[in-house]
């Protein structure tokens, strides 16, 4: 999207103290923007990401100047976006990459009601200029009826016997409905959000949020706040963990955070962890403290891991820490994060004895904050399993960088809890459906099931991309990971397939992205980091191909057939005139029924884009057709056109048109193939 550049301080330049960690490639004399690219070309050759593409380890003081900057230019933000007179934009998180781009997250408001589903991230350069726009939805927010028809007492009625049916036992709504405008699904709709609380089933909390139509009275949606997870219970041995000079178990180090025993208590804090000496617990379950220096030291891990590996300053980058609670209920076997208490819950296991403390929950928990304060995906449906799937991918991350030899990095959840009582893990990330209920690929009911195990598909796709295919053994755990499509796919290392998740949940995620949305934005940042002619471009897309989202560059088939391919960029100007690329074709004869068409566009909204297939005579093939709800970006996709009405031998083109304002992009390669 164009824009009026608006000057925007970066972090780096906001305190000096930082600036000598965040400048990269610093030289003296002018450089230009060529410059700049070529060299983040030549870096990305050599299997390197572009260092100005990685995101900027922000202090607490650096992220509050720039929400403060944002919130003093969002009613200006707003009208560059072109939003309605009614809407307003309140500010949600703000990121930065190194060379000064700033990733701006934005809930909104319609006429002074809260709009669920109507999240937008605003990329803006260094100089200012807005560079892209994702958003959760295409709608416009406009004639939005907002008299209701039916009673907030209606909509409490129905999400009371919603939470019912999950175990709550509660008679009235933690929080009355409020009207809200939805916007997950289609249309704007005036709807009332109410959120019921009590306990589930198994005994945890419940914070059920229930959507129902403020016209018709239906319930439009239901998701639930309370984030379950499961980790080991294998110790760690003897660990340092963060504690006050009072023999507390605070950790001064890293945001305060506290560890509390509520022993076997299912509300409040209960008691933060005190003694006479700095030596918590000893190592056995019936010992309180061990499962509170367990949960203190995961806490301590992941806080180290997210802020040395990805520059994040605790779960909301403020560099306040969370706190937890241990010995969570009676025989609990399950642990939790929520939002409303910005904490980490954790009960003993099956007869008490088997706290879920360990490296990996703590870090599965602790991620489903970070991934609510970031994109914040509704955890139900699609979006639901990529959360699920973003706890887990970041547990092991978590894991392999700890490198504690009581506990070695894997790519097996809750290996040493054995909650099945065989000894198997609870979830495998090589092929998920081991577990017998975990899905391996993606299909189009994924949504329908429980997001722990439509989670599947996601994790697969980190372990492919991390190792590649086939079998392998890990740090001495083995591994044989197939592809839904049969080809095999080559690991580009976990540093790297983690760099790439963290900067897409941070930069492309919105709360409502699906598989498909999580394809195009982990692309979109495989191209920022490496450029789109890749290995690790193709890798992405390679993995994503293996577990059945999306279709491999240029098909994925190693077999025989002459390809002609043009490479050069080609701009497509916004909401104007189709472009084209060119292919000349030396092949005699008739062309094929199969002929296959591989495209590579990069673009903001690909939903804007008209593509079409010419053949030599003229004849146009349509390939793809515009979209106002398709808002992922770039279009990479492999067609089979049938041409054999078609002379082969000539000039083959494919043109596309931008029909929609405010997004850009071009052509970045064409080919045919002549099988």
């Amino acid at each position: 999207m164009r824009s009026t550049p608006r000057r925007r301080a970066t972090a780096a330049g906001a305190l000096l103290t930082a600036a000598a960690l965040l400048t990269v490639g610093v030289q003296a004399g002018t450089a230009t923007a060529d410059d700049a690219r070529t060299a983040a070309q030549k870096t990305a050759a050599a299997g390197k990401a572009d260092p100005g593409a990685l995101p900027a380890k922000l202090s607490p003081a650096q992220r509050a100047e720039l929400i403060r900057e944002a919130n003093a230019m969002k009613a200006a933000t707003a009208r560059e976006l072109g939003l309605g007179a009614k809407e307003k934009l309140a500010v949600r998180d703000v990121v930065q990459d190194r060379d000064g781009t700033t990733h701006t997250r934005y809930e909104r408001t319609y006429d002074g009601l809260p709009v669920l589903g109507g999240d937008l991230i605003v990329a803006e350069t260094k100089a200012g200029k807005t560079e892209g726009v994702t958003k959760a939805s295409r709608e416009r927010l406009t004639s939005v009826d907002l008299s209701a028809e039916v009673a907030p007492a209606t909509a409490e009625k129905q999400a009371l016997a919603a939470a019912k049916a999950e175990g709550s036992k509660k008679t009235e709504a933690d929080r009355a409905p409020r009207k809200v405008v939805w916007m997950g699904q289609g249309k704007p709709t005036l709807a009332y959000e109410t959120v019921v609380g009590g306990l589930q089933h198994d005994g945890t909390p419940n914070e059920l949020h229930v959507v129902t139509d403020a016209s018709t009275g239906k319930k439009i949606f239901e998701w639930q706040a309370i984030h379950n997870g499961t980790g080991n219970t294998q110790y760690s041995g003897q660990v340092t963990v963060g504690s006050a000079p009072s023999y507390t178990l605070t950790d001064t180090g890293r945001g305060n955070h506290k560890t509390y025993n509520l022993n076997r208590g299912t509300s409040g804090t209960g008691t933060l962890f005190s003694g006479p000496d700095d030596v918590w617990g000893d190592g056995t379950p019936q010992n309180l403290e061990t499962a509170g220096a367990d949960a203190a030291y995961g806490a301590g891990l992941t806080w180290d891991y997210f802020k040395n590996v990805h520059g994040r300053s605790g779960i909301r980058g403020d560099g306040v820490g969370a706190y937890s609670r241990v010995h969570y209920g009676n025989a609990y076997v399950n642990a939790f994060w929520s939002d409303s208490c910005f904490c980490m819950t954790y009960g003993d296991g099956a007869g008490n004895t088997k706290p879920l403390t360990s490296i990996d929950v703590a870090a599965h928990e602790m991620t489903h904050g970070i991934t609510s304060n970031t994109a914040g995906l509704v955890y139900s449906g699609e979006s639901g399993g990529l959360n699920e799937a973003t706890s887990d991918i970041f547990a092991a991350a978590v894991e392999f960088a700890a490198n504690n030899p009581k506990d070695l990095g894997d790519y097996l959840v809750g290996e040493k809890i054995d909650i099945r009582g065989n000894g198997t893990p609870l979830r495998y990330m090589d092929k998920p459906s081991r577990d017998g209920s975990s899905k391996d690929a993606w299909y189009s009911g994924i949504g329908g099931i429980d997001v722990h195990y439509s989670s599947g598909p996601a994790n697969h796709w980190f372990y492919l991309l991390s190792e590649g295919s086939g079998a392998k053994t890990v740090n001495g755990v083995s591994y044989d990971s197939p592809t839904s499509d049969g080809l095999p796919v080559t690991g580009i290392g976990r540093e790297k397939a983690a760099q790439i998740w963290f900067k897409a949940l941070t930069t492309k995620f919105s709360s409502s992205t699906n598989y498909a949305g999580a394809r195009t934005g982990t692309l979109a940042v495989a191209g920022e980091l490496y450029g789109t002619t890749s290995a690790e471009y193709k890798a992405v897309a390679d993995a994503w191909a293996g577990v059945n989202v999306g279709t491999r560059p240029g098909g994925g088939d190693p077999g025989t057939g002459t390809s002609f391919e043009n490479t050069t960029d080609v701009a497509i100007p916004d909401n104007g005139a189709a472009v084209t690329s060119s292919v000349t074709s030396t092949k005699t004869g008739a062309a094929p029924s199969n002929l296959k068409v591989d495209v590579n566009i990069v673009h903001t909204w690909r939903g804007d884009l008209v593509v079409d297939l010419l053949a030599p005579d003229g004849t146009a093939y349509r390939l793809k057709n515009s979209s106002g709800s398709d808002s992922a970006d770039n279009v990479v996709a492999s067609y089979t056109v049938n041409a054999s009405s078609e002379t082969a031998n000539g000039v083959w083109k494919l043109k596309v048109q931008d029909v929609a304002a405010q997004d850009t992009g071009y052509i970045n390669s064409f080919k045919v193939t002549f099988p």
